[in-house]
């Protein structure tokens, strides 16, 4: 060892440095998966799901109008309040659990050609609770939206997801497939019936609504 080694300043400051290292508080942990983040739609959603859902009255406005104008199928009179864009009441947070819901699409991406909406059946769906938030899936039928939904306010609540069609397996790949990413709105528009409101469909219609009610 050389004399500048052992001189008594450096020994000092060396002792100083590790004094300081043990005296210092651990690191953070990494945010958690589960925690505040994917509470936050917006820090997800794609730019295309952004402009839908800020477009969301527009998509009400044109497809209602197309849908009393043209000709449809189904009873769209019968619909009442579902198709109603100022129906929604507080609290929103559906209970986990097996649902009925019907898809009704509203509007025509065709224009005049095409229908002005469509009534389909009942089929079977899900709100499960995940680790990661509340899961929407539709579990029957040839086109099969699944989401997360995230918190938005007391009336409201976001969905971001995607979708499954024909014999495909459950969608699980917001982002990842532009095609077939989606955002919705889930609003309480009565007891025991909530709606999935999905502006801007990839296909079809200009609006869907997809009625929930307890199975």
């Amino acid at each position: 060892m050389s004399r500048l080694s052992r001189s008594p300043v450096l020994i000092a400051l060396a002792a100083l440095a590790l004094t300081a290292c043990a005296s210092a508080p651990p690191p953070p942990p990494p945010p958690s998966g589960t925690g505040a983040a994917l509470r936050d739609w917006r820090g997800i959603v794609t730019s295309t799901d952004r402009d839908r859902y800020v477009r969301r009255d527009a998509a009400w406005s044109l497809a209602l109008q197309q849908a009393r104008r043209q000709p449809g199928s189904g009873d769209l009179r019968a619909l009442g309040d579902l198709i109603d864009p100022d129906i929604r009441r507080a609290p929103v947070a559906p209970r986990p659990g097996d649902y009925r819901c019907r898809t009704v699409k509203l509007g025509s991406q065709g224009g005049e050609q095409g229908l002005g909406y469509v009534v389909y059946g009942w089929f079977a769906c899900r709100i499960e609770q995940t680790p990661r938030g509340l899961k929407f899936s539709k579990l029957t039928g040839s086109q099969r939206p699944s989401g997360l939904l995230f918190p938005e306010n007391d009336r409201q609540m976001v969905m971001l997801g995607s979708l499954a069609l024909a014999e495909e397996p459950a969608a699980n790949s917001y982002g990842q497939r532009p095609d077939r990413d989606l955002i919705a709105v889930l609003e309480r528009i009565g007891d025991r019936r909530w709606r999935l409101v999905l502006p801007w469909p990839q296909a079809e219609s200009n609006l869907d609504v997809i009625e929930l009610v307890p199975a």
